[in-house]
């Protein structure tokens, strides 16, 4: 589990007193709860251990132009409460001191003057990124660990423990679903409804299979590359096969934003009005791209062509989930990995004390430290993304409770012809055959498929 690969030094106990005395503590990324929580601790548990603790505004952003104003000495007084709070106090950015190789040597240069030899970085995947090179070109002189933090749950823990604000997102998002679940029924319409998520469908799949919502897509499914005609397949199915055997025209389809990260680019950029863009790290702006907006103007259309009329409402989740205030799970989760943070970078055991810089987690109850360089993609350099792992009941029990075309739907002459029925336009009747030429493939091509 843990390793000393990197080069690190050896950091005993004496060559602790040779380091800067105070630590600093810093945000990257998005919001996601909890983020105070673990500021508050590891304040508390550092002043206790006679340290003084400075937080550094906006994550990396000032220290890469060498900046030591956007800082403040963080005071017990001041972080008691602060854990019941959503947002960071310490704000977040997501400035890339890893672009350049000036930028992440002005970052240790700049933390050296502020007297700062144990940092604890809060973030996901590209903040930590960022952390373990502050701490390979410091050389020693900075012990750094990092705080899993994202909503989207894919940095990669083991097992299925979840990253911090996971779990208040999920809370708040199902809540939001719930309620749109009960306007659709009242309404008689569609819902589509586009959950955050880079790059794993996790966050989407969680909030659909708490609801029971009609069905959810995440980017797992997908064998390859996701083109938009398939997904408004996926969707334009579960909408005749809840007209044809339920005769209900209301449902609510959760859809993983991560998609649109598998859409080839010359494909969105047929779509009228899409711009992309990418941001420091080189990721895909997806919050730019309305990925609800587009697919409920493609399902609409076809409908339409069939000279019927279909009503769907889109909507985007996630900012809406980000700055929210945490659950009891987030407070307590939080209060623990801030507490280990400190321990790592105060206090280092035996099998961490040659760690220059780790990621701290709670496996089994215990507090555990997995080196950076183990939590890397070896073709990439960057950290490893864990996705959802659609053999395991979490997917496989929710897919069963999906509204979905399904191998047996196609297999059965009297669901066929309803089907069938439901997708005839006024104009012309559709046959079973024409029908199952149209969808059956969803049933073969897509993993997860019943």
């Amino acid at each position: 589990m843990h390793s000393s690969k990197g080069g690190w030094r050896l950091v005993t106990r004496e060559s602790l007193k040779t380091r800067g005395a105070n630590v600093g503590v810093l945000v990257g990324g998005g919001p996601a709860p909890g983020i105070n929580g673990v500021i508050g601790a590891v304040t508390l548990e550092a002043r206790t251990r006679a340290h003084k603790v400075i937080g550094i505004y906006e994550g990396f952003q000032w220290l890469m132009r060498g900046d030591t104003t956007h800082t403040k000495e963080l005071l017990k007084d001041e972080v008691s409460r602060i854990h019941f709070q959503g947002g960071s106090i310490l704000n977040t950015s997501r400035a890339n001191p890893t672009k350049r190789a000036e930028d992440i040597q002005q970052v240790v240069a700049t933390l050296d003057r502020l007297g700062i030899g144990s940092l604890v970085t809060i973030g996901g995947d590209d903040t930590m990124y960022a952390a373990s090179h502050v701490a390979k070109h410091a050389g020693g002189r900075i012990r750094v660990c990092h705080v899993p933090k994202t909503i989207d749950n894919d940095l990669p823990l083991p097992g299925d423990i979840p990253t911090f604000g996971f779990e208040t997102a999920r809370q708040v998002g199902s809540a939001l679903v719930q309620n749109l679940m009960e306007d659709s029924r009242t309404t008689g319409r569609w819902y589509f409804v586009v959950v955050m998520g880079r790059s794993a469908g996790h966050l989407a799949l969680g909030i659909g299979k708490s609801t029971g919502a009609s069905l959810t897509i995440i980017p797992e499914e997908f064998t390859s590359a996701v083109h938009l005609q398939t997904v408004c397949d996926i969707l334009e199915g579960a909408i005749l096969k809840r007209t044809a055997l339920w005769n209900r025209s209301d449902g609510v389809a959760v859809i993983a934003e991560g998609l649109l990260e598998r859409v080839a680019p010359e494909e969105l950029q047929q779509i009228e009005g899409v711009r992309i863009a990418h941001d420091s790290y080189g990721h895909l702006r997806l919050a730019e791209l309305d990925l609800a907006y587009v697919l409920k103007t493609l399902v609409e259309h076809r409908f339409a062509n069939r000279g019927s009329f279909m009503s769907v409402v889109h909507k985007n989740i996630g900012y809406e989930l980000r700055s929210a205030a945490p659950i009891a799970f987030d407070c307590d989760y939080v209060r623990t990995l801030g507490y280990g943070a400190v321990e790592f970078l105060l206090n280092p055991g035996a099998e961490s004390a040659n760690l220059g810089g780790a990621l701290v987690c709670l496996i089994d109850g215990k507090l555990e430290y997995f080196d950076f360089d183990a939590l890397q993609d070896p073709h990439t350099g960057k950290t490893r993304v864990r996705t959802v792992d659609i053999t395991k009941p979490t997917y496989k029990v929710a897919r069963e409770y999906m509204i979905r075309l399904e191998r047996e739907d196609f297999g059965d002459d009297d669901k066929l012809r309803l089907l069938a029925q439901a997708a005839s336009s006024k104009k012309k009747l559709c046959s079973s055959d024409e029908f199952k030429s149209r969808f059956q493939y969803l049933t073969t091509e897509l993993r997860g498929s019943l």
